[in-house]
């Protein structure tokens, strides 16, 4: 990762988490029911989950208390915007936009001396079965401040009540509790410390839960799709829910989004994309073996791509070039089917979001297609960067170095 850390492209947006914010941060982790970190530093994203803490535990999601009970921890203002690095949901980033934008004033408050504790609660407090995710449905965010604060400040407002009254101001008792609060706590009396819960509707998204599922429910008829070919399996025996169930790996699926006009695919259009020219550089490299130079050099130059294009043995040339065969014969006649000539992957990797969908929903459909056939390195790194920093540490050295740049000359 060595590279990608020098182009700031692993994590650069990280917080770093040291001294005193260490203490607030394992006081939220006892709060919330989870054991303290032993680290004297780690870093943090935008809620509050750190990749060192994660080593260090063993466990990635060690801020859930299982599937269906996601937690959240702000220990600083630089947190608001920052990206989530492994969002539970792929909502998890427009709900901590949503806290900000709503509580940020008194986040930047609170968290001057204090941390704040995140519980996302759907009303689930267990999964049981695989299609127990359509009860996603609203997210209740609360808060819980380390230290009791609130109840803190209720305490400290009450004895500055019976200070002002009659003459309470010369019982040396009071004195003594009234100095020992704000020498705890500081002088909470005019300090906005309540934070009232949130709301949070869902609509299609992706959750880790279950190994990993779609839930894309703002179409014709909901459509949920599963990574876990077991989890798949148990979820199909389901008669209860009118709902399409699909595995990931499934082709059919392709076809239902199509039905659905979720994604379609307009090759004609497509072959003049740079998303085909990265598609397409990307299958010639998976057919090189040994090179005369850099994969790099190879893919940036027109000359040296033509040269090892050539050098293919035919059909690994045709695999390549399928999509320009395919298009050439159409012109000739329109008896040709395409699944003879193009590759299935290559052809679901050059699919697209409809361009009826919102924002959102272009996010998330593209998420789902990288994942079915992840072909386009920079579509990889923007929609599913823990799959994309998986497939590096397999690539070619010269092959990252290209993938670098691509990305960069895309940011």
């Amino acid at each position: 990762m060595k590279k990608l850390k020098e182009a700031n492209l692993y994590r650069s947006e990280l917080i770093p988490v040291s001294g005193k914010l260490v203490e607030r941060y394992n006081k939220c982790l006892n709060t919330l029911g989870f054991t303290a970190t032993k680290l004297k530093s780690f870093s943090i994203d935008g809620v509050g989950w750190s990749p060192e803490i994660a080593e260090e535990k063993g466990d990635v999601q060690y801020l859930n208390h299982g599937d269906a009970n996601p937690h959240g921890i702000i220990i600083s203002p630089l947190q608001k915007g920052k990206p989530v690095y492994l969002p539970f949901h792929s909502f998890d980033r427009e709900m901590m936009q949503h806290v900000f934008r709503t509580h940020g004033k008194k986040i930047n408050d609170i968290t001057r001396d204090s941390a704040i504790c995140i519980d996302f609660d759907q009303d689930i407090d267990v999964f049981y079965e695989p299609l127990d995710v359509l009860k996603y449905q609203d997210v209740s965010i609360t808060f819980r401040l380390i230290d009791n604060l609130e109840e803190k400040q209720k305490e400290q407002l009450a004895l500055v009540d019976k200070f002002n009254q009659g003459n309470n101001f010369i019982d040396e008792d009071l004195h003594k509790a009234l100095l020992e609060s704000a020498k705890s706590y500081g002088d909470l009396r005019e300090r906005e410390l309540h934070l009232h819960p949130l709301h949070f509707s869902t609509g299609s998204f992706y959750t880790r839960a279950f190994e990993g599922v779609y839930l894309l429910r703002d179409f014709i008829k909901p459509i949920v799709v599963f990574e876990s070919k077991d989890v798949y399996k148990e979820a199909i025996k389901d008669t209860i829910h009118d709902v399409l169930i699909y595995h990931i790996s499934q082709p059919q699926l392709i076809d239902k989004l199509k039905d659905h006009i979720i994604i379609d695919c307009n090759l004609e259009e497509v072959v003049k994309t740079s998303n085909y020219d990265r598609i397409k550089k990307f299958e010639l490299y998976q057919l090189l073996d040994k090179t005369e130079h850099p994969i790099r050099e190879i893919l940036n130059s027109k000359i040296l791509y033509k040269k090892y294009l050539n050098k293919l043995e035919i059909n690994d040339r045709k695999r390549v070039m399928s999509v320009e065969i395919y298009l050439e014969k159409l012109e000739r006649s329109n008896a040709h089917k395409i699944e003879d000539i193009v590759d299935q992957p290559l052809y679901f990797a050059l699919h697209q979001p409809h361009s009826s969908l919102s924002a959102g929903q272009r996010d998330l459909i593209h998420k789902l297609l990288v994942n079915i056939a992840p072909k386009d390195v920079l579509f990889l790194y923007w929609y599913d960067k823990e799959q994309f920093y998986k497939n590096y540490e397999m690539w070619n050295d010269s092959f990252r170095d290209w993938v670098i740049e691509q990305i960069r000359n895309n940011i």
